[in-house]
């Protein structure tokens, strides 16, 4: 396993992070550390050895926190902050169909799976009701916003 990141080297955070009960005085699933957040990895380490653990210090946020190669990207790549987060609950803007047949109808309430980042655009897998989709952003709502908007 070679890290893809180096000691010293400039990062942000892809996914909010939450408190997991390895961050002394807080809460577990307080939230430590928001997309988006530039930070400096300053050790790299490994768990159960087979997941590379990256030590960032948030300066912004006045943390040092650990995080999987997943959660980063290097701080001059290509950043689109997402509206929706995993377990988000939302609502389909328009209805999804499948060969024209519509499984989802419009303002039907799903959850947010998996944010994805594709250059320029986020899609998200979203489930509504024993389905999981590939859903583009605008193609979402969050519950309390009206499906007009």
């Amino acid at each position: 396993m070679q890290p893809r990141f180096e000691y010293g080297e400039e990062v942000r955070l892809v996914r909010n992070v939450r408190n997991d009960g390895t961050y002394p005085g807080m809460d577990v699933g307080a939230l430590l550390i928001k997309r988006g957040a530039v930070g400096c990895v300053y050790d790299v380490g490994t768990y159960l050895q087979d997941q590379l653990i990256y030590r960032v210090h948030f300066i912004g946020e006045g943390r040092t926190v650990g995080c999987r190669e997943e959660e980063l990207i290097p701080v001059d790549a290509e950043w689109i902050q997402n509206r929706f987060e995993f377990r988000d609950k939302v609502r389909a803007a328009a209805s999804l169909a499948i060969d024209g047949e519509v499984i989802v109808a419009a303002g039907d309430e799903g959850e947010v799976q998996k944010v994805l980042r594709e250059p320029g655009r986020i899609f998200y897998h979203a489930r509504f009701g024993e389905r999981t989709f590939l859903v583009p952003e605008q193609s979402l709502l969050a519950l309390e916003e009206e499906q007009d908007a």
